[in-house]
């Protein structure tokens, strides 16, 4: 069995996620929770992490099955093939959000020129410049060493810095 990714409408990736529960199909929505300001009150909401996805466990002739639930659009295609995740991947994701608090996870995508902060490993604290976004690495120039270092994503956690 293989995780895959399906793109769901707007707003609809929780749905989406309990109907394919309910058909039988092993399906994981990541959520965060966050402190929403109300009109009137704070209360805890739920949002999904990955805006528009879902991800669903299932044997390759069983991946029509999705599509008998509304709201599901497609299969996110990778190299000409639905996109698959890695059982080891999935487990890192939903340990994440289980260890840390969700206020300080969020799913960015580093562009050319951004500027973050390197939050862990032998580089912590540092700030640097993204040159290059290479899926799970990142070409970093780190200017007060005069460096340029790869940065593999899924071992080390960053922070875009706000533009000033």
């Amino acid at each position: 069995m293989n995780w895959y990714v399906i793109y769901t409408k707007s707003r609809s990736e929780k749905m989406v996620a309990d109907k394919l529960a309910k058909v039988g199909v092993e399906v994981f929505c990541p959520v965060l929770k966050r402190k929403k300001l109300w009109s009137d009150r704070w209360k805890w909401v739920e949002e999904p992490l990955f805006r528009s996805y879902c991800f669903v466990r299932l044997e390759d002739w069983q991946r029509e099955q999705v599509f008998s639930v509304p709201g599901v659009v497609r299969y996110v295609f990778h190299c000409g093939k639905p996109a698959s995740i890695r059982e080891k991947e999935m487990n890192l994701l939903k340990n994440w959000l289980i260890e840390f608090d969700h206020e300080c996870i969020q799913a960015e995508q580093l562009n050319v020129n951004d500027r973050i902060r390197i939050r862990s490993g032998a580089l912590m604290d540092k700030e640097a410049k993204v040159l290059e976004n290479m899926g799970h690495y990142a070409l970093l120039f780190l200017e007060d060493l005069v460096v340029q270092v790869r940065v593999d994503l899924r071992k080390n956690i960053v922070e875009k810095l706000q533009a000033s």
